[in-house]
């Protein structure tokens, strides 16, 4: 027995109490050359598959398994650097930019579906190239790996130079956009549409571009684009759910016009003073989300919603794959460990039945609903269904008929390739919901975390905005962005009518685009005189300064009917240089908007005036996003450079 317990002691001794040489090393990433932050740069444990991103502010954090390994750093553009961690646990990094040139680039082509397939398709470029050479090929061939003795890229959707894109990029799916033009006041006098608090386009776009690509014009939502950023705006100060505020001055792409714009607040809810919650998690665990980039980082991305959760919430969590089923029943947030294993237990496998599994969702949602809470489906997927109905129009016929259940749902879309952007959007606009895409874990923290309250508490529902124009001061007008929120005039009125929703402290800025009147412009084109009809021009009635008026309904969380407010904007636009932080950078956002799409509205509109704009009002810039965007507005000006050499 003495000789039991000695061997248990020992083995005890080599084993469970031997320290772990385990550490966590973080530091930041910076460009050499200026010493800016680097976002996006890829961070492995050589020799593994493990590995992070650097967030808006170029930081990161990883753990070392046994503490010895050394760490790679690569970033397109610049030299890729091995480093291995000293003593400290802090570690910045400094990377040189990519000069030298390719000897010889190998071009290896995949197929679509099967991306772990190289095809027979293999064309070898020799000659001299800079990294700008690999950009042009980024901008010429669909899905694939470019390389040297150093290094390797790899990519699944590029760019086609002097082409029009596809409704499907590689094996991605996007709605196409018909951008909004310009509409005669004297025949149009109204323009109405629905909110749109999304944010998916941007974080997209980004993906895109830190790959070494520019985004599909149809991927570039300037709504979504515009409303990813924190703007300092007043809540209001009544009762009411929102609050409108308003800025005019001259459009910095055509100083002849306009640009107004249309800001709304939604009032901030305490944390602590929200009402209870009854969630379903719906997790996609089919095939297709056997990727790094998804299964996983969807469950680091459920564990961080669920140390949200509080005692009086209540989760359960639903998975498809071939089939759907119930992996957890509603239990209360405060059970977190049972919460996590669950999650941990997930693996991925099989088809996809997306249509099942909402249903399910649905009807577990329905068996625990809140009568006083806030009911909502949390769905995480590439939106890649295959078995079942699975086409968008079939998942907005499914979703209109399961909100009537007043249960809404958010979705966190993942991955890249075969990302399913087009069914994913219709699934949060139908849903009465929200949709992010969760390109790293920093996206994740900022969807479920920072801006928790607004992602899963609405305030005011069915937000819906109509803008009447006074023809003695406008020509024409355009809404920049917002096509697939437009409604008809009579929608504005009609309570029945289904609009976007805003959470706690949502804010939600509109730009609209005005052609004064008198201004001779391309832009404001009238129709010929009618044959059949002899219409007279009805007298302007309003003379005043008056430019336009806002009108905009809400319904408050508990009520089916509706409340209206209306603000009038006078025609006296500020200086552009004398705008508001905040005006002139969201502006910044809507060109570069512009310049991705290639609108042929975009006029004089430059990268170069995005870049100095949001340089100029990007302030104190605490969380880092606006730095972010001024180095991706600097990194697409550099790709489409790179195209338009290609084409030459």
């Amino acid at each position: 027995m003495k000789k039991l317990l000695l061997m248990i002691l020992l083995f005890a001794g080599l084993t469970g109490f031997k320290q772990s040489n385990t550490r966590r090393i973080s530091g930041r990433v910076y460009d050499r050359a200026d010493g800016s932050s680097l976002p996006g740069v890829t961070v492995k444990i050589e020799g593994t598959n493990t590995g992070t991103q650097t967030d808006a502010t170029g930081a990161y954090s990883i753990n070392l398994l046994n503490g010895t390994e050394r760490l790679s750093f690569s970033f397109i553009g610049y030299k890729t650097k091995s480093v291995k961690p000293a003593k400290n646990n802090t570690l910045n990094v400094y990377l040189e930019a990519e000069l030298h040139a390719l000897e010889e680039v190998v071009v290896t082509g995949y197929t679509a579906k099967q991306k772990r397939d190289v095809s027979n398709s293999v064309t070898i470029i020799r000659g001299t190239s800079t990294v700008n050479g690999m950009q042009q090929l980024q901008g010429r061939v669909a899905g694939i790996i470019v390389s040297d003795k150093n290094s390797a890229v790899t990519l699944n959707s590029t760019r086609f130079a002097a082409m029009s894109w596809p409704l499907a990029v590689g094996d991605e799916s996007y709605k196409n956009i018909s951008e909004n033009g310009f509409s005669d006041v004297k025949s149009n006098p109204l323009s109405t549409f629905s909110v749109d608090v999304d944010a998916a386009s941007y974080s997209n776009v980004r993906r895109y571009i830190n790959s070494g690509q520019l985004p599909p014009p149809d991927a570039v939502r300037i709504e979504e684009m515009i409303n990813y950023f924190h703007y300092n705006l007043p809540g209001p100060t009544n009762n009411d759910p929102v609050a409108i505020h308003t800025e005019l001055s001259s459009a910095p792409w055509n100083s002849n016009h306009r640009l107004l714009r249309i800001g709304l607040k939604a009032k901030t809810i305490d944390v602590n003073k929200l009402p209870p919650s009854n969630l379903v998690f719906l997790i996609d665990v089919s095939g297709s989300m056997d990727e790094p980039n998804k299964l996983p980082l969807v469950k680091a991305s459920m564990k961080m919603l669920t140390e949200q959760l509080r005692a009086e919430d209540k989760v359960a969590i639903v998975v498809y794959a071939g089939q759907a089923g119930l992996v957890l029943p509603a239990i209360n947030g405060n059970k977190k460990e049972i919460i996590n294993n669950a999650i941990d237990n997930l693996s991925a496998g099989g088809s996809t039945a997306g249509g099942q599994g909402i249903k399910l969702a649905y009807r577990i949602a329905r068996e625990n609903f809140m009568a006083n809470g806030n009911n909502r489906i949390i769905m995480a997927t590439d939106g890649d269904f295959n078995v079942g109905p699975n086409s968008d129009e079939d998942m907005e016929h499914l979703i209109v008929k399961e909100r009537e259940s007043k249960v809404a749902i958010s979705i966190m879309g993942f991955g890249m390739g075969n990302l399913k952007d087009s069914k994913m959007e219709t699934l949060a606009d139908k849903g009465n919901g929200n949709y992010a895409y969760i390109d790293n874990i920093t996206e994740a923290r900022k969807a479920l975390v920072t801006e928790f309250g607004g992602t899963l508490f609405t305030v005011a529902k069915d937000v819906k905005l109509q803008i009447e124009f006074n023809p003695a001061k406008v020509q024409a007008y355009r809404l920049l962005g917002y096509e697939d929120r437009m409604l008809n005039k009579e929608d504005f009125n009609n309570d029945k009518k289904d609009a976007g929703d805003m959470g706690s402290g949502h804010t939600v800025t509109a730009f609209y685009e005005i052609v004064p009147a008198g201004i001779k412009d391309d832009y404001a084109v009238g129709v010929d005189p009618l044959k059949y009809q002899n219409i007279q021009p009805a007298p302007v009635a309003n003379v005043s300064g008056e430019m336009l008026t806002i009108k905009f309904r809400y319904k408050q969380n508990n009520s089916s009917a509706s409340k209206m407010n209306s603000v009038t904007v006078t025609d006296e636009p500020k200086n552009l240089n004398l705008t508001s932080a905040d005006f002139r950078f969201a502006a910044a956002v809507a060109e570069f908007g512009m310049l991705l799409r290639d609108s042929q509205y975009k006029q004089h509109a430059t990268f170069d005036q995005v870049i100095n704009m949001a340089k100029a009002a990007k302030g104190e810039d605490q969380d880092g996003y606006p730095s972010e965007f001024i180095r991706l507005a600097e990194s697409a000006k550099l790709l489409v450079k790179s195209e338009l050499l290609s084409t030459k």
